[in-house]
């Protein structure tokens, strides 16, 4: 087996079917920056929710004269109901759950309103007042949540109790949503990839058939006639790889890195390194996607 010969070969059958090998490189590019996308958002998440869940705090909301909950009978709390509960956080029975406490005021939770939402419009449909005072709780372990729940829950004064790390996860629920949409897009494109790369060996393989039925009356081995196709359809997939590869780590750099990152400090976003660490991965899913594209379709059609 002669590696310059092979290689001019396939060479030759690049150049046969330059249409076809765009289409491949173009359908093999998106679909694998669509695999990319995927797991990059899923790592996304996972490190968000490795930073902010254990940051994450339990309020205890305290009742104001506009609650409709059972429990405050649209009655605020009263100054004996705020100590108890202050006391019962201090308990001896809660110690081993709570990391500690901070009583917020409703002009304290205002101000910190104010704080997180400084450009939003709904900074000027709320007026001081109208948020309700509470008790925030950083937990040792954020899975004891329900212990929490049901001590306070129906506590006089107590309007509701809420675990922050149920809004997140409403959030990251929505990035999952995101993050599957990708990976079925995915599908759908790497099996056009794979059916356009069959195609594009078909033809590769019908155009040169005098010439491969030549070389294996003189004896040439199977694994000769068979590699120019491989090649010309690995090359292809490598190409659509690398052009994925290289838009994602575009994308993490300039929209992520350069802007989402230096405008949101306090949110832990991924960076350019996990691309380059799941590059790799969508090279060789292109490479092994291809090569078993053209060994189907050279046996289905070339009878080697």
């Amino acid at each position: 087996m002669r590696p310059g010969f092979i290689l001019r070969e396939a060479g030759k059958s690049l150049k046969q079917n330059i249409v076809m090998v765009v289409s491949v490189v173009l359908v093999t590019f998106v679909s694998l920056t669509f695999v990319g996308a995927s797991v990059l958002l899923q790592l996304q998440i996972n490190q968000m929710k490795g930073y902010w869940y254990d940051r994450m705090e339990v309020a205890v909301f305290l009742c104001d004269t506009t609650s409709q909950e059972l429990n405050c009978a649209g009655e605020a709390v009263t100054d004996e109901q705020r100590q108890n509960i202050e006391a019962m956080l201090s308990s001896p029975e809660l110690e081993p759950y709570i990391k500690e406490f901070a009583y917020e005021s409703k002009a304290e939770a205002f101000e910190h309103f104010q704080e997180q939402f400084e450009n939003s419009p709904l900074l000027n449909q709320l007026q001081e007042g109208q948020l309700p005072e509470s008790f925030r709780i950083a937990l040792n372990d954020p899975e004891k949540y329900p212990v929490i729940n049901e001590t306070f829950s129906t506590v006089p004064g107590v309007e509701s109790v809420i675990d922050q790390r149920e809004l997140l996860e409403k959030v990251f629920q929505l990035v999952r949503v995101a993050s599957a949409s990708a990976a079925v897009v995915a599908g759908v494109m790497i099996v056009c990839a794979v059916l356009l790369t069959g195609t594009t060996i078909q033809l590769s393989a019908m155009h040169r058939r005098l010439e491969t039925t030549i070389m294996r009356l003189v004896g040439a081995s199977k694994t000769s006639i068979q590699l120019p196709f491989i090649i010309e359809g690995v090359i292809a997939a490598v190409i659509g790889s690398l052009l994925a590869s290289g838009t994602l780590w575009l994308l993490m750099k300039f929209l992520v890195e350069d802007k989402l990152a230096s405008e949101n400090l306090g949110v832990a976003f991924i960076s350019t390194s996990e691309v380059l660490l799941i590059a790799p991965g969508l090279l060789l899913i292109g490479i092994v996607l291809a090569t078993i594209s053209s060994v189907v379709t050279l046996k289905r059609y070339l009878k080697v």
